[in-house]
């Protein structure tokens, strides 16, 4: 693996030792990349991020890597420098992995064919997203331990997430059942997985994973209310209750209460979004390793009985 930007460029096996990896790394079970002198890598966020961009510096920083901090108002962009020059440069001067966020679909991708270092995608447009998709994924492995046949459920804004496609390639690699519920206009023709009503679908999954409205990438602004957008495709406390007694709820956050889901079920039992996001360290950590370490620290097994073990997922 020589960079990660995207969930189809990995086998089954592949995503189950960085997931292997990272459940090693949760139980604290990990040593610091440094041994010989300093370690460099560059956070490049040409959009806003919480989640991901925290989380990615806890995760380098357990590793011992120094961060090389981005900021984009504060850069030579403002001078009309190319996202292809500055990564250029940071890479020149020492960052051995570049972590980059920005808004232009396949951005990521282009550039990962042009440098010389390892990059990872921190979420690019509307293209993919695949750290947040190995979290999904570590997230799911830790309540069922499979993937195989199991049941997950997208629900709302498909068309403009790139969380979506990231783990809808990455579920059909590991064997999953998934199916798909939104607003007709919000459905995307490049995922070819089912749509279903939602009171039917939400009576069936294992894994109920809501979907934030992206209204920064829509050409047009939709015409329901929150309190409407809920009634109609959100997830209420009357759906939730018709919930199969162990499914869980999943949301990559930043989550809009009582719009894409009831404000009363964002903390209740089932919900593992506050999980997700202590998951996203682990996973974080255990991609840099791959890409700075070659996975090194890996217990266990082999790439060839990882992937024989991930048959059965």
């Amino acid at each position: 693996m020589n960079h990660f930007v995207s969930m189809k460029d990995l086998s089954a096996g592949e995503i189950q030792q960085l997931i292997k990896l990272a459940e090693q790394y949760e139980r604290g079970q990990y040593s610091n990349l440094t041994k010989e002198g300093k370690r460099f890598v560059a956070n490049l966020f040409y959009e806003p991020s919480t989640r991901t961009k925290m989380s990615f510096e806890v995760a380098e920083k357990k590793l011992g890597l120094e961060i090389l901090d981005f900021h984009c108002d504060s850069s030579s962009e403002q001078k009309g420098e190319s996202i292809y020059d500055t990564a250029k440069t940071f890479s020149s001067i020492g960052a051995e992995a570049l972590i980059i966020r920005h808004p232009v679909d396949n951005q990521v991708q282009l550039l990962a064919e042009q440098l010389p270092v390892p990059v990872i995608n921190a979420g690019d447009g509307k293209g993919e997203h695949p750290t947040q998709s190995l979290l999904d994924l570590y997230t799911m492995y830790k309540e069922f331990s499979y993937f195989k046949d199991l049941k997950v459920l997208m629900i709302g804004d498909i068309l403009h997430s790139r969380v979506a496609r990231s783990n809808a390639l990455a579920l059909k690699t590991l064997g999953a059942e998934v199916f798909l519920s939104c607003p007709k206009e919000w459905q995307d023709p490049n995922i070819d997985y089912p749509y279903l009503d939602l009171d039917e679908a939400i009576e069936h999954c294992d894994v109920a994973m809501l979907l934030r409205i992206q209204l920064e990438r829509h050409q047009h602004q939709t015409n329901l209310s929150a309190q409407q957008y809920l009634a109609r495709y959100g997830l209420t406390k009357e759906r939730e209750q018709r919930m199969k007694s162990n499914a869980i709820i999943m949301h990559p956050a930043p989550v809009n209460r009582n719009v894409e889901i009831e404000d009363c079920l964002v903390e209740c039992e089932r919900s593992r979004i506050f999980k997700q996001m202590e998951y996203g360290v682990y996973t974080r950590m255990a991609v840099l390793n791959m890409l700075l370490n070659k996975g090194d620290e890996a217990v266990g097994e082999n790439h060839q009985t990882m992937y024989a073990h991930a048959q059965q997922w």
